[in-house]
């Protein structure tokens, strides 16, 4: 049995390649150029490489953006303020809070303060409400992105088992109602699933989103089963790089860790997604790609539907 390496690459240039379209599109017709802003707290690391890619990915489709930056000691006040501004102008379409936010601020407050029309995260209760009852709504990103890749991969999802690891807001419940709503039979699992192995080798399509480092293995995996693997973790040891990696690429793995003190690994031992899978996301190179694309299809998306172009 032959894998199939499934790369986000391909699918998220051709999705900026339709975002960039639209926004042409948009601006012929005189309308107004649709604006994402962001907002960051703090000064972590990670935060920052995914801010900096988002704004610049933004202005690179042609579109707007702006970022604001607070101190990691910012009050909650002065967050709940500067969403407030945001949501009245009416020349900012999208407004993203980059998570994750200090532990002194009320990270629910905030982001349920965004306006519903605006929040490009798909996040707010309002447009998680309206993805459970199948209605049009902003979806949050990397689910979105998941369906993007298995659909222009041509991964048939009708009348599929979907078995998805993870039952978070973010990714494990909207998924989970995204692949129902492409009519897969849909079970969620999660760390108090009795005999997980036994469930998810069932699955046609296996989605790991739990954020724990390699933790699907070949027991988890039927043969040629599609895995989508979400997570993105550090690894900072080299014999378990080994152990975790195929031998083709776990030489490339080892030097990072040699060299960066680390390398990224999902969700899934990527030996036993080699070993047992028809077909897989790799990690760095899969999913990822993808939340950023649909984080602009998303910001025209709301532009289209606030101002009726």
């Amino acid at each position: 049995m032959s894998l199939r390496i499934l790369s986000g690459r391909p699918f998220a240039e051709a999705i900026q390649a339709e975002v960039a379209a639209e926004v042409a599109a948009i601006k012929a017709r005189g309308g107004p150029v649709p604006c994402l802003a962001v907002v960051r707290v703090g000064e972590d690391p990670a935060s920052a490489v995914y801010v900096g890619s988002k704004v610049r990915t933004t202005e690179e489709l042609g579109m707007l953006s702006e970022h604001l930056h607070f101190d990691e000691n910012v009050s909650q006040q002065q967050v709940v303020k500067a969403v407030t501004q945001l949501n009245e102008r009416d020349d900012v379409d999208g407004i993203l809070v980059q998570l994750p936010l200090p532990k002194h601020l009320n990270e629910r407050e905030i982001l349920e303060l965004i306006d519903p029309e605006k929040d490009v995260d798909g996040f707010h209760p309002v447009n998680t409400g309206h993805l459970m009852q199948g209605y049009d709504s902003l979806v949050p990103c990397t689910p979105a992105g998941v369906i993007e890749l298995l659909k222009r991969s041509g991964v048939e999802i009708a009348g599929k088992h979907a078995v998805v690891v993870g039952r978070s807001n973010i990714v494990g419940k909207p998924m989970s109602m995204l692949l129902l709503q492409e009519n897969a039979t849909v079970t969620i699992c999660h760390s108090r699933t009795k005999d997980l192995p036994a469930v998810t080798r069932s699955a046609d399509i296996l989605v790991a989103a739990m954020g724990r480092a390699g933790f699907i293995t070949a027991e988890h995996i039927g043969d040629g089963a599609t895995v989508i693997d979400v997570g993105i973790n550090k690894l900072t040891d080299a014999s378990q790089a080994r152990e975790l990696f195929p031998p083709e690429i776990a030489d490339k793995r080892v030097s990072s860790i040699g060299e960066k003190g680390s390398t990224l690994i999902g969700d899934v031992d990527q030996k036993a997604a080699y070993q047992k899978a028809g077909a897989f996301t790799p990690v760095p190179g899969g999913v990822g790609l993808l939340t950023v694309a649909m984080l602009m299809k998303n910001t025209v998306k709301a532009a289209k539907m606030r101002r009726a172009i």
